[in-house]
């Protein structure tokens, strides 16, 4: 049967690499943000903003023809957020987002199975209770385990598909990362680039690669996402029955302490490893003065992305990072419905960090 694939969210990193997925399988896909990437052959670009419903509307019915009800994607991958000043607004706004959304396909009726990625908050808490007393939980994180009681846009986002799904009839799957890595510019929460510039900051400054974060998550265990495997999982979860209506995480596979990979990251960019200092000190603050200096880095070395906060999300990166316990993600669920994909994280960085200087985007 024919498939065609709408990502939402085609500019960010879980979008860019779910479409080129999607892309490299045969797929139809398009592409929605409201500046569609315009570099990924293929792509069908649908730009819209998912707080304008009737904007949306339009954007559809251009996309996909007015007046045709059997004229919509078949599936729908939701890897898009935005960020507010409280988690009551995030709620509101991110809940609104898949509302609009799945409100806006509801008359077309192709669409059989909707993906919606989250991420680990969904264990750990919303922003504004993360990871704190009173809310860790037992890891490795499961995806049984069940909601804490505080109020979490993921929870919201989630319950609007289940909404919508009953509703209409479409199967689900819900897809909860740890920390992706990728290539985006513009992302929100970007750990890869944002220690790839702070690299490159050290390296041209002479300063050490400070390790930011807390002793637990320096000494602990932890495991990353690499945006290439949740994109296949995300193409396993469509093409797999069992895999309907169903949560999964999704990591690397591997399991890394920050006390050796720290090192490794540092000897790629050849510059000096400072470890835990025994306190934290926040990404925030060490980059906090280098805004002028990247500008004027990127002058000198010809890059694509003189603004610093276009790359580096160092917030979030010190949300990661500075963690009071170890964390590190089950994928039992996947695996024992047959998803046996796994990547090295060592190499997950490198590929990045060697793309991004492919790209012009670090010297």
């Amino acid at each position: 049967m024919q498939r065609s694939a709408l990502v939402v969210g085609a500019s960010g990193i879980g979008g860019r690499y779910a479409a080129r997925e999607l892309l490299a399988h045969g797929w139809t896909v398009y592409g929605l943000a409201r500046r569609p990437p315009t570099d990924l052959p293929g792509l069908i670009p649908v730009p819209a903003d998912l707080m304008d419903p009737a904007g949306l509307a339009r954007a559809f019915d251009a996309a996909f023809g007015a007046g045709n009800r059997e004229a919509s994607p078949t599936h729908v991958f939701i890897t898009t957020w935005m960020r507010q000043d409280s988690e009551a607004d995030n709620i509101r706004v991110n809940a609104a987002m898949v509302r609009n959304l799945l409100d806006a396909l509801a008359p077309r009726t192709a669409l059989r199975h909707v993906a919606l990625v989250t991420g680990l908050k969904h264990y750990l808490g919303p922003f504004e209770a993360y990871a704190s007393s009173g809310t860790l939980p037992d890891t490795p994180l499961r995806e049984a385990q069940p909601r804490l009681p505080l109020d979490n846009f993921y929870y919201a986002q989630e319950d609007e598909v289940y909404a919508a799904a009953a509703r209409d009839r479409f199967t689900w799957s819900i897809h909860r990362p740890h920390t992706v890595v990728g290539l985006a510019v513009g992302n929100a929460m970007n750990l890869g680039t944002t220690l790839a510039v702070y690299a490159s900051i050290c390296k041209e400054t002479g300063r050490p690669f400070q390790f930011p974060g807390s002793q637990a998550q320096w000494d602990g265990l932890s495991d990353v996402t690499d945006a290439r495997m949740l994109a296949r999982q995300l193409r396993w979860a469509a093409d797999t029955d069992a895999a309907k209506n169903e949560a999964f995480n999704i990591t690397n596979g591997d399991y890394f302490r920050w006390s050796w990979l720290w090192r490794r990251l540092a000897a790629w960019f050849g510059v000096p490893a400072a470890g835990f200092s025994g306190e934290v000190q926040p990404l925030e603050q060490l980059m906090a003065n280098d805004r002028a200096l990247w500008l004027d880095m990127a002058q000198r070395y010809r890059l694509q992305e003189a603004d610093l906060d276009r790359l580096a999300s160092p917030w979030h990166t010190d949300l990661d990072l500075g963690r009071p316990i170890e964390v590190m993600t089950d994928m039992a669920n996947s695996r024992r419905l047959g998803f046996a994909a796994w990547q090295s994280t060592e190499d997950s960085f490198f590929d990045l960090f060697a793309e991004l200087r492919a790209r012009s985007l670090i010297p």
